[in-house]
């Protein structure tokens, strides 16, 4: 492991700038001494292909989702803070460094949230952040030196917990969250948002990445088609593009189309983003799309409000819904055959969609009495 004889030895602590300065502006500043992380020049292109090259570079940006991208800037800030005030450059990556790394964010109180420890898919993601920029950076990282595996091998065995898993808003719910929702432009989006999010079982990314039609804008995730006995929604998620049913509900009032079609309506909106921000004064929309952040906002304010859970502390209570709950309330509420359940969440396996069920009878398969006993 990490040892003063290692041939390994990470480098002599480079000369750190100073601890206040900006680390998260320009590329410059992540650099080591003497070395700077600005892009090699590039060669002269021939003449005619600097829009192709253009298009090239918008793709590569395009190459992962916005949540990713900039939960990955914020990893490697963070790395980039933590080795230049232990005195080491961030660049070129040294195995023994990155090991030390992830052991602090393992171990040392205050580093995550609740003044403790980052947990393991934390620390996992923040792993890949890293070979990911260092690569950018013409610098590959071996994830697979014994510095960095073994480390990791480690803090998996010993800090690996069950995934928590946020509470499922059921049918009941939803009424009950619906109730505390206006009747203004913001109201009306809200109802759309939850209605259309928990009928379709879709994650908040892709509740926001909704467009009024095909093809209206380039970061659209998806396109709805309102029909006589419902909607249809094609959706790119995490596992490609899938299509969703969403049939109309038994009462006007929580129908999802008739709430959809209300939020269109009064919004005047036929083209462009589904979901926008509605202006404080609540009587303009504007052009530009919803955060999915609002989702998870709306979701656990609507559930706090509707006293949803309110056997526990108002402490628990804001930890437990998000806008995985909306995807969970589905799974949990919908008494049909589980694969129809498993297609409209877009799961791969029945295993997964399993782990969405918060009310499944867990032990209507008695392999116990099965085997004889």
């Amino acid at each position: 492991m990490i040892g003063k004889t290692s041939p390994n030895a990470p480098p002599t602590p480079a000369a750190a700038p100073p601890e206040d300065a900006d680390s998260s502006h320009g590329t410059g500043a992540d650099a080591p001494p003497g070395r700077s992380l600005a892009p090699a020049r590039a060669l002269p292109l021939p003449a005619g292909l600097e829009k192709l090259a253009a298009a090239a570079q918008d793709y590569a940006r395009g190459a992962k989702a916005q949540n990713t991208q900039r939960a990955y800037a914020a990893d490697w800030r963070h790395f980039s803070a933590w080795a230049r005030r232990r005195g080491f450059a961030p660049l070129p990556p040294a195995a023994e460094i990155i090991g030390l790394y992830l052991a602090a964010c393992a171990s040392e109180p205050g580093i995550g949230a609740r003044s403790q420890g980052l947990s393991v898919r934390t620390i996992e993601r923040r792993l890949s952040a890293l070979a990911w920029h260092f690569s950018q950076r013409g610098a590959p990282l071996d994830r697979g030196d014994r510095h960095i595996a073994e480390v990791m091998a480690g803090i998996r065995r010993r800090h690996g917990r069950p995934p928590e898993q946020k509470e499922a808003v059921l049918a009941d719910d939803l009424r009950a969250m619906l109730a505390t929702l206006d009747h203004g432009l913001r109201g009306l989006r809200d109802r759309a948002i939850l209605l259309i999010g928990f009928a379709g079982g879709l994650r908040r990314s892709e509740i926001v990445g909704l467009d009024c039609g095909r093809g209206e804008t380039l970061d659209g995730a998806g396109w709805i088609a309102i029909e006589a006995n419902g909607l249809l929604v094609q959706v790119r998620g995490k596992t490609g593009w899938r299509e969703v049913e969403i049939g109309r509900g038994s009462s006007e009032n929580t129908c999802p189309i008739v709430a959809l079609e209300a939020w269109l309506k009064f919004a005047r909106i036929s083209h462009g983003p589904l979901f926008r921000r509605v202006a404080r004064s609540g009587k303009a929309v504007a052009a530009e799309r919803l955060s999915d952040r609002h989702v998870a906002r709306l979701v656990k304010q609507a559930a706090m409000a509707a006293g949803v859970r309110a056997d526990l502390s108002e402490a628990e209570r804001k930890g437990k819904f998000a806008g995985h709950s909306l995807r969970a309330g589905l799974a949990s509420s919908a008494e049909v055959d589980e694969r129809y359940v498993q297609k409209q969440l877009g799961h791969a396996s029945a295993e997964m969609t399993r782990r969405y069920q918060r009310r499944r009878d867990k032990f209507r398969v008695n392999l116990t009495k099965a085997a004889g006993l």
